[in-house]
């Protein structure tokens, strides 16, 4: 098979670092030869093969948010240069079209999946149906639920992405030094998307101090995740919140200081409500994530105050570094990561995404902030 510069590349240092004996795991001493990586132990162990792995399945959850068409397209681009055949989906938000997806791919013969979920607690049906036919899933972005067999997760850390939203807000309005109360309000994402609760856990963790002092007000009351949630990461379900939002609790004197907000897609529709329906002269903070195109206007403008940048390319390479290193005979370990030689930092966790019964391997990359003063730093797709 014909490796593109990029898998050339990987592939070289995950062979160098297990000659050396000091970089990738073998599952053990009679599969490094053959392509079988032994991922789990106890109740869950399971053996795959990688070494006939010729087409690669890849589900991407919708195109209507575009980080999901930027993300289907480079891990497509990547594994058909490698020579993979690839066969890939959208599944337009809804739960029942993505099973149908994964389905037909399974019917189609792929030999290994890459899912990015729509719903994390709807596939485990399509997760014993791949471990049937011997098909080993990578959970991509967003964990898969009731799927023990998961070769491997591959996302950002959705926690640290709330914090770091939080923790602007927390340094834009210096509320360590504050001798009053700045109102805010929250949005949070789809509650479907296991993400949205770590984005949201990660961001009210760090305020919720600055709330119970005083330092922080909701004028809306509304602070638990299910009241601040936002179906679908809707652009105009979160327009409408907002609407709502200022004429309820902002229409005389009272000041909106900040938002926060978990991505883009509703950030756009807060700014939208708020050049719309705000009428007050401040300048609202609102946060967001995935710096999507419009967005980046939006903070170039003053219109948005950051947003948090996730290198697309970076999460693609590592998903293909661990395919890659799987077909030769490796499982997951944080070795992978020692050994890559990544110029970005990856965490191996294996403690944050299990549970009582099983472990996740997941690979953790670093999220950047990113505001008018570093935007042109970022990579464009």
């Amino acid at each position: 098979m014909k490796l593109n510069k990029f898998l050339s590349k990987i592939l070289i240092y995950s062979l160098a670092f297990c000659l050396c004996g000091c970089g990738l795991n073998s599952a053990n001493s009679s599969t490094q030869n053959t392509g079988t990586a032994e991922t789990y132990s106890q109740d869950y162990s399971v053996t795959y093969s990688g070494e006939n792995i010729k087409k690669i399945g890849i589900c991407m959850p919708a195109m209507e948010l575009e980080r999901w068409v930027n993300d289907g397209n480079l891990l497509k681009q990547n594994f058909e240069k490698a020579g993979y055949e690839v066969e890939i989906s959208y599944g337009d938000n809804l739960i029942d079209t993505q099973i149908n997806d994964i389905n037909k791919m399974i019917d189609d013969g792929v030999d290994l999946l890459i899912i990015a979920p729509v719903d994390s607690d709807s596939l485990g049906t399509c997760m014993e149906r791949a471990n049937e036919n011997n098909i080993p899933v990578i959970a991509y972005d967003r964990l898969i639920f009731d799927a023990p067999y998961l070769l491997a997760y591959v996302s950002y850390d959705n926690y640290m992405v709330g914090a770091l939203q939080a923790e602007y807000i927390i340094d834009a309005l210096d509320l360590d030094n504050a001798t009053g109360s700045y109102n805010i309000e929250i949005f949070a994402g789809d509650p479907a998307d296991n993400n949205a609760l770590y984005f949201y856990n990660g961001a009210m963790d760090a305020l919720t101090p600055y709330i119970e002092s005083g330092a922080l007000t909701i004028p809306s009351g509304q602070s638990d995740y299910y009241s601040c949630s936002i179906s679908s990461w809707s652009t105009s379900l979160a327009k409408t919140r907002m609407d709502i939002l200022l004429s309820s609790y902002y229409s005389k004197n009272t000041q909106l200081d900040a938002v926060l907000v978990s991505n883009d897609s509703l950030a756009l529709g807060v700014t939208s409500a708020i050049e719309t329906s705000y009428n007050k002269d401040n300048s609202v903070i609102i946060t967001g994530q995935d710096c999507d195109t419009a967005n980046i206007e939006n903070i170039t403008n003053g219109l948005q105050s950051m947003s948090i940048y996730k290198n697309l390319q970076n999460e693609v390479w590592v998903t293909c570094y661990i395919v890659e290193a799987f077909i030769n005979g490796y499982s997951p370990s944080n070795n992978l990561c020692e050994g890559s030689q990544f110029d970005f930092q990856v965490t191996f966790d294996t403690t944050s995404y299990g549970t009582n019964e099983y472990s996740i391997n997941s690979y953790l990359l670093t999220p950047q902030v990113v505001t008018k003063d570093n935007i042109d730093s970022i990579t464009n797709y």
